[in-house]
Parts: structure tokens; sequence; C-alpha cells
């Protein structure tokens, strides 16, 4: 058995060798790696000859697409820019919310009540001995509010009235009425700081935070959109370089085969012909694949659902080339993004949140000393029932301010005839502090995190803009140098042309020279594409781009339904 498993392994290395040959020994005299040879004597099969086309598209008429229009699609129909629009308002939404923790609350709880209760002795209990019946009705209202400042004020009012049988009251009924007003003041933790504030505070941060983030969303956006559009503009441009290069072409071929046919030119020249009008048809196909997924892109940034007509529009851009902007030199450019970057009001919200919540923390490591005052007013009056509960003898008078109804009662209320005073601190403290120390350490590097994050924005945006300025000075310059070749090739093409009408020149000469023209060309126009993304660039990296294009974070999704 092992005899026949190295049998099996050696003719195998045998076969690698054999079929490897080739490439091995290239490899050994070039001195570079082996190569293999794969699909040795391809050769494309006959296909019938295919128009060009975009797919699903319907190819006419032509759309015509302004450059305003795209981008304001893109703010009303973009799905990442419609969920950005959501999360600024649920951010205000959490400003309103944090705010209702400061809103005064008031309750109210009316009540009645009917109780019978068994005599226990003769004084407390009904006349002759009977149960003790009692039916009172009660009204309680109360104001409270927290204040920013960590104090809780609280203000309530009370009424009752009592109908009691017991024979030794001496009202029946009795009105009873309570003011009390009370204060909570934290002095040490809670004073200042305190949860509801730290809760407002972050909302609020997180309100820019969110408002910052959908703007920089958007200015990306809109970069994208503008990119992408000017790109599609040379696409198109380039299709019509590629036109013209094969028409060109095509009319080539057809003088050379006139020549052919009176002998005044080899065939092989009109092979040559044939095989550049080849090639300048593949030129142009791929310049069709090159608009095609432009336009997707194109449409996928401006567009929300897959079955919006647009989808089957064949989109052409409109929108007359820019015109070159004045820009600024380089400290110009980095001042101004510094002032409207939005990525700038991001991190100084975020370095806000990291402040909030660093306060919070040393708040919370103080120790808790609460300073408690209350003030209580009672009102009462009733109405005499002028029985002696010992069953004989004078009854004691009732003072004059205490006989009367409920009216008689806010009357004493109001006086201050029967006030309590009270004051109370209560000091509470964790040995250790363990948890808040931690938590203090915590906020301390987070907001060292926060300052390190902005210092390394600022110099991004310092280097994006130099960046991007660089790339502006040379597209500027090679737009220039490629005009200029652009115009050297012409004319070397135009002479060439006359030469070969002359007889001086040959047909593999206009070739190359027409090959060297449409270079020029392309050479030109991909100059021309990169200045004016150089110029969205600009746009972008200094901050303007949202303020040219009045975007407004309200209208952010507005033209998507979910």
């Amino acid at each position: 058995m092992k005899h026949q498993s190295l049998h099996r392994a050696a003719f195998g290395g045998i076969a690698l060798t054999i079929a490897l040959g080739p490439a091995l020994a290239l490899g050994a005299t070039t001195g570079s790696p082996a190569i293999p040879v794969v699909a040795r004597g391809y050769r494309a099969p006959v296909l019938p000859s295919a128009a060009s086309e975009i797919v699903g598209i319907t190819a006419q008429p032509f759309v015509g697409i302004r450059l305003h229009d795209a981008i304001a699609m893109a703010l009303r129909k973009n799905p990442d820019l419609a969920i950005a629009g959501e999360n600024v308002k649920i951010a205000r939404y959490a400003v309103v919310a944090a705010k209702g923790n400061f809103d005064l609350r008031f309750q109210i709880a009316p009540s009645v009540a009917h109780v019978t209760e068994a005599p226990t002795n003769a004084f407390f209990a009904g006349p002759n001995f009977s149960p003790i019946v009692q039916n009172q009705q009660k009204v309680a209202g109360t104001l409270s509010a927290l204040l920013p400042g960590g104090q809780s004020v609280s203000v309530g009012l009370s009424q009752s009235k009592t109908i009691d049988n017991t024979i030794i009251n001496a009202f029946d009924p009795s009105y009873a009425t309570s003011l009390n007003v009370g204060l909570d003041q934290p002095l040490l933790r809670g004073a200042g700081m305190n949860p509801a504030r730290e809760q407002l505070q972050l909302a609020v941060a997180g309100s820019r935070a969110a408002r910052a983030q959908a703007r920089a969303q958007t200015a990306a956006t809109i970069a994208a959109v503008e990119s992408t559009y000017w790109q599609l503009v040379a696409a198109w441009r380039a299709v019509a370089i590629a036109q013209s290069a094969l028409h060109e072409a095509m009319l080539q071929e057809g003088s050379v085969n006139r020549l052919v046919l009176h002998g005044a030119a080899a065939p092989i020249e009109r092979t040559e012909a044939q095989s550049q009008v080849e090639s300048f048809r593949a030129t142009l196909d791929s310049a069709l694949q090159q608009v095609a997924g432009l336009q997707n892109s194109l449409k996928s940034q401006i567009l929300s659902e897959s079955n919006d007509p647009i989808w089957l529009a064949n989109l052409v851009p409109t929108s007359p080339a820019r015109a070159l902007p004045k820009v600024s030199n380089l400290n110009v450019l980095v001042e101004r993004a510094l002032q409207d970057r939005p990525e700038i009001a991001q991190s100084a919200a975020t370095q806000e949140e990291a402040a909030i919540a660093l306060a919070s923390a040393k708040n919370g490591v103080l120790p808790k000393i609460d300073l408690t005052l209350g003030y209580q007013s009672n009102g009462f009056a009733g109405i005499p029932t002028n029985v002696n509960p010992l069953g004989s003898g004078p009854v004691t008078p009732v003072p004059g301010y205490l006989a009367g109804s409920m009216a008689q009662s806010y009357h004493n209320l109001w006086g201050g005839r029967f006030p309590v005073y009270n004051a109370q601190i209560t000091y509470t403290t964790t040995f250790g502090h363990r948890s808040s120390h931690a938590a203090l350490a915590t906020a301390r590097a987070k907001a060292r995190i926060a300052a390190l994050q902005s210092k390394s924005l600022v110099d991004r945006i310092v280097i994006e803009n130099r960046n991007a300025l660089q790339a502006y000075r040379s597209a500027l310059a090679r737009l220039a140098a490629t005009r200029a070749a652009r115009i050297a090739a012409k004319a070397v093409y135009d002479s060439e042309v006359r030469k070969y009408k002359n007889g001086a020149s040959t047909t593999f000469l206009v070739l190359q020279r027409q090959v060297q023209l449409e270079q020029a060309r392309g050479a030109e126009l991909q100059a021309q594409t990169d200045l004016n993304v150089a110029v969205v660039e600009i746009e972008r990296a200094s901050g303007t781009i949202l303020a040219k294009n009045h975007v407004k974070l309200a209208a952010l999704g507005t033209g998507i339904k979910p």
C-alpha cells in the first residue's frame, strides 16, 4: 500500500513537471518568477455586430438636467439626507423633552370619606353611646417645580369639611384649611449642576451636533453630485470625441479603399484603416459605458425609488461650463473653513458635551448637603355645638375667630393665626466614592479625547485646503498645457492629411497622427474635468459649498415617502 502511494506521488510530480516545463524554463532563463500559461491560443469567437447602447435607457429623446436641479433633487430625495434631517428633528425634540423637567406641575385631589367606628368610651362615642359617624369632604391642590439651580419649590393648599357626631366635639361641622410652602436647596452636590440641568445641556449640545452632522453630510452629498455631474459632462464630450474620431477614421477608410481599387495604394493600407476604425469603435463603446456608469451614479444620488421614471431617462447635463471662481490664498481659505465648515461646529458640540459630563462628574464627588425650609399656615373654624361633654354645667364659650364656616377658616389661614416654621439640613456621604471618582476620571479622559480630536480636525482641514488649492492650480496649468498640445496635434494631423493627399505620406502616418490628436483631445478634456472637480473640492474644503447652494436643513428628504 505504501509502495502504491509513493508510485502515485512520483507519477503526479513527473506530470506536473511536464505541464509546467515551459513556464519553469522561462523563469529559470530570465530570473523572473515562473508564470503559468493560461488560455493558450485563445481566439475570440465570431459574434454578430451589436449597436452601442446604454442598458435600461429609452435612448431618445435625451433629457437635459441642470446642476442646480440635480442638487435640489439630491437634497429632497437622497435617503441618507432624509435620515439626517429626521435626526435633527429628533435632537430638537430631545431639547424640548429635557426642558420638560422644569415644567410647572399642578396636582389636585378631591376626596370624600365616610367612616363609622365603634364607641370606645362615653367621651368617644356618638349620642347615647351610638357609633361614631364621620363624614369628610376634602380638596388638596399642589404646585411644584424644579429650578435649573437644583432647587425644588412647592406650594400646597387644602381645605376640608368634617361632620362628626362625637359628643365631645366643640364644632360640628368643622372647617380646616392649610397652606404649605417648601423649598429644598442643595448646597454642594446637585447645586448648579444636577441631572435635569445636565440632561438639558447635553440635549442642546446634541442638537447642535445633529445639525452640524446633517450639514456635513449635506456638503459631502452636494460635492459628490457636482463631481459626478461634471464627470458626466466630460463623459458625454468623450463620446462626442470618439464619434468624431470614428467618423474621420471611416472617411479615411473610404479614401484608402478608393485608392486600393485604383491601384494607387497597397491592400495592406486598407487593412490598417479598417483596424483603426474598429479601434475607434471600441473606444466609442468604452465611452458609452462610462456614460452609463456615471448616469447610474448620479441617479442613485438624486433619486430615492427604483421605479422613478428618471431611471429610464438618458440624462444630458445642460448647465454651462462654470466660470472659474476667484480663489483666495491658503490662509484665507483656512480661516473661512475654520468658521464655516460644519465639522468645526460638530467638534465644538462634542467638546461641549465632554465639558458638561466633566462638570457633572466633578459635582458628583462632592458631599451631599441639602437645606430644607418650610412654612405652613393653618386655618380653622366651625359651627359651635354648645354642648358640655360632661353633661352639666356651663359651656365654655368658643372664641369669635373660630366660629364660622369655610370663609372664617380661610380668614384665619391668610391671617397667619396658626403658623408653623421648620428648617432642616441633611448630610449624606458615601465612604470611598469609588463610583464618583471613576466617573470623574472617565470624564476627564473623554474631555482630553475631544480636545485631541478637535486639534486633529483643524490639522486635517488645513491639509484639505492645501491639497484642494494645489489640485486647482495644477489643473489650471494642465488645462493650458493640454489645450496647446491639442492645437498642435490638430495642426500636425491636418498637415499629415494634406501630405497624404499629395502623395507625400502614408496611411499609417495619417492614422498615427489621428490617434495622437484624439489622445490630445482626451487629455484636454480630462484636464477640464479635473479643474471642475478641483473647484468643487475647494468649495467643500473651505466650507462655502452650503452657502453657495442655499441649503435649508428643514427641506432635507422632504421629497421621500416612507
